[in-house]
Formats: C-alpha cells, structure tokens, sequence
C-alpha cells in the first residue's frame, strides 16, 4: 500500500483535486492545487514552513502585523485561529477569551471572563492587541477574518486556517467558507493556497461536505486503526511534534485521502533546530513554528 501512495505524489504534484462549485458541478482542479504541501516522494522535498500565527515569535500573534512580518521574512504560508464574536463577526485569535492578547480587562473590567463570544465587532474592534506583545505594537487591533484575508491576498500568502473551539460556535463552518467565497478564496486560483483545519474532527468533515475541494487537515494525532475513517474528509493529519515517530508519519503516508492523494502530516509547533531536523528525518511534509526563520536555516529551504 505504500508503494502505491508514494507512486500517487507525482499525481498529486500535477495536482488532481477535484474542484466542486455548486454540488453538481464536479471537475478537475488546476494545476495551483500543487502549491498546496503534500507527501513527500522519496524524501526529495523538506518540509514546508508555516509561519504559525504569522511570524508571531517577533510581531503579536494572529495581527496583520504578524502575516506583514512574515511575508518579509519571506514566507508564504501562514497559520491563523478563526472564533466568532456575539454579533456574529468572525475574527482572527486564538484563545476564546480575550484576557492574554487584548487590554479587554480594563478597557471592560466589569465583563468578565472576556469570552470573545460575548463581545461585539465594534468592542473588539477597540482593544489594543500588540501592546502585550511589545510597546511597538501599540494600537494592533484584533482583525476581523475580512480584514485578514484581504492582507493574505495583498502579501500573496497562503493559508491554513485554523476554525477554532467550533463547539462554541454553531455555524462556523459554513459562515467561514461562505466569507472566503465572498472575498474569492474558493475560486480555482485560490483552492491550492488555502487549506482548513481543525481540532474537531466533525468540524473538518463538515468542511469537506460543504466544499469537497477544500484542501482539510484534521488536528491530532488518530489511532492507526482509524487512519481510514479520517482518511475520508481530510488530507492532512497534523499532531504536535512531540507524539510523530517515523512510523506513524510512514503509516499516514500509506493512505489515500478524499481528493486521491497520499495524506500529509504537519507538525507544531516546531521551534528549535533540532527538532526541525528530526521532524525532517522523519518526512514530515510540513512545520508550523513561531520562528520561521530559525527553521528554515535548519531545515536549509522553505
């Protein structure tokens, strides 16, 4: 069976997704597919290098600050966390509450634990959300998923997009990918640019009902036995670092996911030399890290 996965790279280099617009209308993805990460052929490719949370060891996390830092630094691909405010506007940051990355605790003392569900875009909208980070920052707003996918676009970035804590918010799902469609990002030219992913493995196969050509990575680190459930709605299989051995990696590899290709693995969060490499011996087909640079100089590309 592995023979046959690794035999099916050159397929998934041409890229051979297929590409659903409304239900009925199914066919061939272009050949952008190929700029999405997929299993490597041979260990003739490193892993690719996400920029987790944007390039957030030197700008403040999930800011446009962050994706701006790292787009100098000159990577392409870049990591975000998607949540939804009381109002229904869904913005960029990882923690559902708003406590460690805003100044919400005095701007709003009385609203305690400063759930992001709780508040509104405009309330959002006010916080300081670099100043923690470093006075420099001073002023960095919380952006709002629009807000963000315009800048990705305007630095020619890639993204895995990250639908966080979807428990909390019914719905998401669909309202993220209705967004990106609104602002072109499931169009032909973007589909190999875009991939989403979560923690919930329900979440990531609603992604891939809704829109079976979405490029989808499911969070953790399933069974062996498992492989060929999850091997149904998503193509990537991305666990911390610290549980991958070659083995499992070698094992995901062995499967086929739901658009033909061989399922991927990225491991976070990678931020050492070290472990970089190690994560490379065992052919890893990309890093998430907070300090891009540090392991693109390890890993010797990007």
């Amino acid at each position: 069976m592995f023979a046959r996965a690794v035999a099916a790279v050159v397929t998934a280099v041409l890229g051979t997704a297929v590409l659903q617009t409304p239900a009925s209308d199914i066919r061939a993805a272009p050949a952008s597919d190929a700029h999405v990460p997929h299993a490597r052929a041979g260990g003739t490719r490193g892993p690719t290098v996400i920029a987790h949370r944007g390039a957030s060891a030197y700008a403040p996390e999930n800011t446009l600050a962050s994706i701006d830092k790292a787009a100098k630094l000159g990577f392409t691909w870049v990591e975000n966390d998607v949540q939804r405010t009381k109002d229904g506007e869904l913005v960029v940051i990882h923690d559902d509450n708003l406590r460690r990355t805003t100044n919400a605790e005095a701007v709003f003392p009385d609203r305690a634990p400063w759930k992001v569900k709780d508040f509104t875009a405009p309330e959002i909208a006010r916080l300081d959300a670099g100043s923690w980070f470093s006075p420099g920052y001073a002023g960095t707003r919380v952006p709002t998923l629009r807000q963000y996918m315009r800048r990705v676009e305007h630095n020619h970035e890639r993204l895995l997009l990250e639908i966080k804590s979807p428990q909390l918010y019914p719905g998401i799902e669909q309202q993220t990918l209705k967004l990106l469609a609104k602002e072109g990002w499931l169009d032909r030219e973007h589909l190999g640019r875009l991939i989403v992913q979560s923690f919930s493995a329900d979440s990531v196969r609603t992604v891939h009902k809704l829109r079976p050509a979405v490029t989808t990575g499911y969070l953790g680190k399933p069974p062996l036995a498992q492989l060929n459930r999850y091997a149904r709605f998503t193509d990537l299989i991305n666990p911390s670092y610290k549980s991958v051995t070659l083995g499992y990696v070698t094992s995901v590899h062995a499967f086929a996911g739901p658009h033909g290709r061989p399922l991927g693995v990225f491991s976070w969060t990678v931020d050492d030399a070290a472990t970089a490499r190690r994560m490379a011996g065992y052919r890893v087909d990309g890093v998430i890290t907070n300090e891009p640079d540090v392991i693109q100089s390890a890993l010797g590309a990007h």
